[in-house]
């Protein structure tokens, strides 16, 4: 079984999973160092995930987010980067905007990945060198455009002036609460850009940074440069996506 075979056979099982939960009132935890929430689902989801994927590739290193770190993963030459449930508190809520981010890197470089929204049904998957889909339909990130025109996912924080060089580019601004699925809506078209610019967890953007890439976007850290994971502080500096306004946005910012 190829490596995205088995991401979409996994992220499938997670949805099953998760769905379940949904809506039913599953117990939830608030993590310690203010780091949100957790509910039930998503370490159900982790147990049954590392359990499937670590037992079709056991030489891949691991990381997700509800599974303690540790620096086994620095010594292998593959690595699964995984977010149970991401959107965690739409998940809370009773929100459709939640998703599955499960890639695999090599090198610092996502080289598989899905992002999939069990109760929207979508599967965006990539495989780098071969383009990306939703759906199995391929998908395309937006060319450039006056940025007046723009619509970029974004947190309203990232707009304070505080992050621009100068006046705050007038991009209409909306927000979904999954970033794996922010990357998702901009690989597929439907949005021009996403902004985090702040300290960014890899199991949240590893998937999506791949699917934007297969689908002719960039993805990059916030000042422009590669966004590389499997770090021993699983951590990169934020991370702008976008199709053709890429290099607007970050010329724009500080």
């Amino acid at each position: 079984m190829r490596d995205l075979e088995l991401l979409i056979n996994a992220a499938r099982d997670a949805g099953d999973i998760a769905r379940g939960y949904f809506n039913a009132s599953p117990e939830v935890w608030e993590k310690s160092g203010g780091q949100g929430p957790v509910t039930e689902a998503d370490l159900h989801v982790n147990r049954q995930l590392e359990a499937d994927l670590q037992a079709a590739r056991p030489d891949y290193g691991w990381l997700s987010e509800e599974t303690e770190d540790g620096d086994a993963r620095l010594k292998t030459e593959r690595q699964f980067i995984i977010d149970p449930i991401d959107g965690t508190r739409a998940f809370i809520e009773g929100s459709k905007d939640w998703a599955h981010s499960i890639a695999i890197t090599e090198n610092g470089k996502p080289v598989a990945a899905v992002i999939y929204l069990p109760m929207r049904d979508l599967m965006y998957a990539a495989e780098i060198g071969k383009g990306a889909t939703c759906n199995n339909d391929p998908i395309f990130a937006t060319n450039d455009k006056p940025i007046d025109t723009a619509t970029v996912l974004s947190n309203k924080p990232n707009v304070d002036p505080k992050h621009w060089a100068g006046a705050v580019p007038p991009f209409k601004r909306t927000f979904r609460s999954s970033l794996a699925y922010r990357l998702a809506l901009v690989a597929q078209g439907r949005f021009d850009a996403m902004l985090t610019l702040r300290p960014t967890w890899e199991w949240d953007v590893a998937a999506g940074a791949l699917i934007v890439t297969e689908a002719g976007g960039i993805a990059s850290d916030q000042k422009g440069g590669p966004a590389l994971f499997n770090n021993p502080h699983p951590q990169i500096n934020g991370m702008v996506a976008a199709g053709g306004i890429h290099s607007t946005l970050i010329t724009a910012l500080v």
